[in-house]
């Protein structure tokens, strides 16, 4: 078995953030809509630093506009990831880009992502369940809505609710109500945290919101005393070391602090987070 084939479960995957490039570009040429300033000239994304990378996340998400679009991109998605030996994903899904946090809206786009996953699970065997995402910097008001939305559909397909984007938008405790929503539904909670923040960031993560997950996580590792409550906790860490080294967290993987983590005795697991825009995949990632 080679590790390609090897069977991987991938727990931290943005699904507009795998659409591949041209399939990005197919939608804007349908639409009629230039986003070509999101390439370089090899036609890959292009962005300057965290930063630029959200707002040219946002721009290719701009040319999703349908649940029938969402479908197409769940099954690209999801090809890619069979491809890669990944027989179970959990995939963050925004309200926020799927019908602007509408409930009825967001429960059609929902039935087009499930469809197009159980199509692939038929076809490819793997299996997709959905995270729903909150926008930090969108704010805690719509944060409560996209809570609302996830309440709404929680169950066996929507098992989880978390929260992403940049970390310098506000405090995580002022999204703790959106969090007491998710909870209260029976969804699992994770938070971006300790990318760019630091390590406190992570602490607030756990003492605010409750959550027994944390995407990234990495900048605990600056503080001894929270890597040991981590590991106490049993807080599993989604960890991304192609992304953190595309962004400049870390300057390489030599850097990454992976390893000090799980020998330190941190839960971890290792995803991909948006493989195209950080040129990984989830067999590089186990290289």
């Amino acid at each position: 078995m080679s590790l390609r084939t090897f069977p991987k479960a991938e727990l931290h995957l943005h699904l507009e953030g795998a659409a591949p490039p041209a399939f990005i570009r197919g939608l804007a040429r349908e639409k009629n809509l230039d986003i070509s300033n999101i390439f370089d000239a090899d036609g890959a994304y292009s962005y300057r630093d965290f930063w630029h990378f959200l707002d040219v996340y946002e721009a290719a998400t701009s040319t999703l506009k349908s649940p029938e679009d969402y479908a197409r991109l769940t099954t690209a998605v999801l090809e890619d990831c069979a491809a890669q030996g990944v027989i179970y994903v959990e995939a963050f899904l925004s309200p926020d880009f799927c019908g602007g946090r509408d409930v009825g809206a967001w429960r059609d786009y929902l039935a087009a992502m499930r469809a197009a996953a159980d199509k692939a699970e038929a076809t490819h065997g793997i299996t997709m369940r959905g995270v729903i995402t909150a926008i930090r910097h969108f704010g805690p008001d719509k944060a409560r809505e996209t809570a609302f939305c996830a309440q709404d559909t929680a169950g066996d397909w929507v098992t989880g609710f978390g929260i992403a984007g940049d970390e310098r938008a506000g405090a995580l405790a002022d999204f703790a109500y959106a969090f007491d929503m998710a909870r209260e539904a029976g969804l699992g909670l994770t938070a971006h945290a300790g990318e760019w923040n630091g390590p406190d960031e992570v602490r607030a993560a756990v003492q605010h919101l409750g959550v027994s997950r944390i995407g990234h996580g990495v900048r605990a590792i600056e503080d001894p005393a929270l890597v040991v409550e981590l590991a106490e906790k049993a807080i599993v860490l989604e960890v991304c070391p192609g992304s953190n080294v595309a962004l400049g967290v870390y300057p390489t993987l030599v850097d990454h602090p992976v390893k000090a983590l799980r020998d330190a005795g941190v839960a971890i697991t290792i995803s991909t987070d948006d493989p195209p825009f950080f040129h990984t995949d989830m067999t590089q990632e186990f290289a």
